[in-house]
């Protein structure tokens, strides 16, 4: 008989195995996609340039992946549409990420109460049959909703590390446009520059000017760049370009008095964080370092009352 411990042993031995083969058949993948360039002569790109989308399909070419989309709720454009932004904010990208992203939570809503069932009917004392479809159902909604708070998780991780990232890059790109660049430019040399720095935000203005390249007009690559990044401070530096251009007006003075903005922007979130900082210092205050206070300072009443009053009192009584 195998011991519930055994079981999960085993179970998750599987998973590791299934891993590990995942993990290199994407690496096989990115070798035989890295000979193929060569034999055909493409050019690689040199150490440190940023990763940028290369033109793919939109498709899925694997029959099981394109089953699994035809199957379920991904066979609708509008909630495929969404789950790939979802995916692409939280860093995952490629036609197959979305069909990955329900099979993950199909597997553990399936998986997880299944695997619950077997270690009980092999355990020596089972629960009974409540707590079993009670616990079922918790074990099914939580490998249903995990996937989904894991990448609102990295999305939201991602996003920030955008809005930290960008107002640097944007003073860059004021010193460039400056110094006599194109806008076009501006973003490529930004974004070779701040590589190493600031990997995410690089991307973004790598694959912006990917776009452009490809023959997208700017209004349509920033607005892709605002979608990409879902930061407040790019959606604006993108609505604000876009009306530049629309009203024929300086782009350098624009993004000159933009950066000012944002420095000042930022100047008063950091003093607004600083005013917090007395009001949060009341709570330990008022929690640790009070009662210490108050039992100091009526100690000597209380040794006194202990020594005098309550043996006179019980004299008198």
């Amino acid at each position: 008989m195998i011991s519930a411990l055994q079981l999960g042993v085993l179970a998750s031995l599987f998973i590791a195995v299934a891993a590990g083969a995942f993990w290199g058949a994407q690496q096989l993948e990115g070798l035989v996609r890295v000979n193929r360039r060569l034999h055909d002569g493409a050019a690689i790109p040199a150490p440190g340039t940023p990763r940028v989308p290369v033109v793919k399909k939109q498709e899925v070419s694997s029959p099981l992946m394109a089953w699994v989309q035809s199957s379920t709720s991904l066979k609708d454009k509008g909630d495929r549409r969404k789950i790939n932004d979802l995916l692409t904010r939280a860093g995952y990208e490629g036609p197959s990420a979305a069909v990955w992203f329900v099979i993950a939570r199909f597997g553990l809503a399936i998986g997880l109460p299944l695997l619950f069932l077997v270690s009980q009917s092999l355990s020596d004392r089972p629960f009974g049959s409540t707590h079993l479809a009670i616990l079922s159902l918790v074990l099914c909604g939580a490998g249903f909703i995990a996937p989904r708070a894991y990448v609102d998780r990295l999305a939201e991780s991602r996003r920030k590390q955008l809005a930290n990232e960008f107002p640097d890059a944007l003073d860059l790109m004021v010193v460039c446009v400056e110094a006599g660049l194109g806008l076009e430019s501006a973003f490529v040399r930004v974004g070779q520059e701040v590589v190493q720095s600031h990997p995410r935000i690089a991307e973004e203005f790598a694959a912006l000017s990917h776009e452009l390249r490809a023959g997208r007009t700017r209004a349509e690559a920033l607005r892709n760049l605002a979608d990409r990044t879902n930061v407040q401070s790019v959606r604006s530096f993108s609505a604000l370009l876009i009306q530049t251009d629309a009203l024929g007006t300086s782009i350098g003075q624009t993004l000159r008095t933009y950066s000012q903005e944002m420095r000042e922007d930022r100047f008063f979130k950091a003093e607004e964080k600083a005013m917090r900082i007395p009001v949060l210092m009341t709570i330990p205050l008022v929690a640790c370092i009070l009662p210490v206070i108050v039992t100091a300072l009526m100690l000597p009443g209380i040794i006194d009352v202990i020594r005098e009053l309550i043996p006179a009192m019980k004299g008198v009584g």
